[in-house]
């Protein structure tokens, strides 16, 4: 089999209008398609909830509580019946991209881009889940053994006076207990066969 192609959907963030929109495109590109001769929902039942949903969709404007939890009901069913023909799609269409577009799907990307890196060792410095955290994600050096971070708040002079420092056996790691609404300085070195590094450019985040 080729590299799998995935369906992109999204269906959580959709409204119901895109939901109508992209469940009739999937029902056009499936129905009748030689390519796709045994999925998993009867055409005639995609057919019919599409148009059960798009009724619900006008009847809950109006209709009060049981519309509106009709009208939801549907869109759970008709997204289910849709992540249903997605996987069946994604199988059947064995890595073919002008098999898979047939059927009215969209194709995920397969490449992930990275936001570029904020030094030439910190790939990201970002706030934990806790106030006064920062996670820390390193640049992977195939010569390191290891890593160290240091830190320091920045005084009203802008130079560090006294720095805190802290080892990272791997490239993540987690550093606690800053001040909110402080200006923190940071500096990675690595740990080689040589040694230990200079330290990095500073880069500067405010803790939270």
């Amino acid at each position: 089999m080729k590299n799998l192609i995935l369906a992109l959907l999204n269906l959580a963030k959709m409204t119901y209008a895109d939901l109508v929109v992209t469940a009739n495109g999937i029902y056009a590109g499936l129905n009748q398609n030689p390519a796709y001769t045994n999925p998993p929902v009867a055409m005639t039942v995609l057919r019919t909830t599409i148009d059960e949903f798009t009724a619900a969709i006008t009847a809950a404007l109006t209709g009060g509580l049981v519309a509106v939890q009709q009208r939801n009901d549907l869109a759970d069913t008709l997204k289910g019946l849709l992540r249903q023909l997605a996987h069946y799609v994604e199988a059947t269409s064995n890595g073919n991209m002008t098999t898979f577009l047939s059927s009215g799907f969209k194709a995920a990307s397969a490449v992930r881009i990275l936001a570029p890196p904020v030094s030439e060792l910190f790939r990201s410095i970002v706030h934990g889940s806790v106030s006064g955290q920062m996670l820390i994600v390193l640049m992977s050096l195939a010569s390191a053994y290891s890593y160290e971070v240091r830190w320091a708040p920045v005084p009203a002079g802008g130079v560090p006076a006294t720095w805190t420092s802290q080892g990272f056996g791997t490239t993540r790691g987690t550093i606690s207990g800053l001040t909110s609404a402080t200006t923190y300085a940071f500096q990675a070195r690595t740990l080689t066969s040589a040694g230990y590094s200079d330290w990095s450019d500073t880069v500067t985040r405010v803790a939270v």
